[in-house]
């Protein structure tokens, strides 16, 4: 893993995967994307287990960001609530349900090592 992020970065990421702890996300992994793509530098993905679960965990990532000073740029997805997409420049949260994370694997589409949110970004 390269050196920390930006704080700005770290803020989000680390906000993001407190969210999904409150809420109780499954799975929640970070991957680090500089030198990846120039558009953004990290993607956090996290999954729940039904509609309600996967706005509720949108939901707490956005209070929890906002109350850390950022706002989401745009937000997708709450209607069918099986993918929301929040993006916040640098960092971009997907919240899928179970079927939907599985199917788009974006872990393994992005082909770069999945961190854990005890080792994410140096998040601590």
């Amino acid at each position: 893993m390269r050196g920390p992020q930006s704080s700005y970065v770290a803020t989000v990421v680390g906000a993001s995967l407190r969210a999904a702890e409150e809420k109780a996300g499954l799975d929640p992994v970070v991957l680090d994307l500089r030198g990846v793509v120039d558009s953004f530098d990290a993607l956090v993905v996290i999954s729940g287990r039904s509609d309600r679960q996967v706005r509720a965990l949108a939901e707490e990532v956005e209070r929890l960001v906002t109350i850390a000073g950022v706002r989401a740029l745009r937000v997708e997805g709450y209607d069918e609530a099986e993918w929301i997409a929040i993006d916040y420049g640098d960092v971009i949260v997907h919240v899928f349900d179970e079927f939907d994370r599985e199917y788009y694997d974006l872990e393994h589409l992005w082909a770069v090592p999945a961190s854990r949110p005890e080792r994410a970004l140096g998040v601590e």
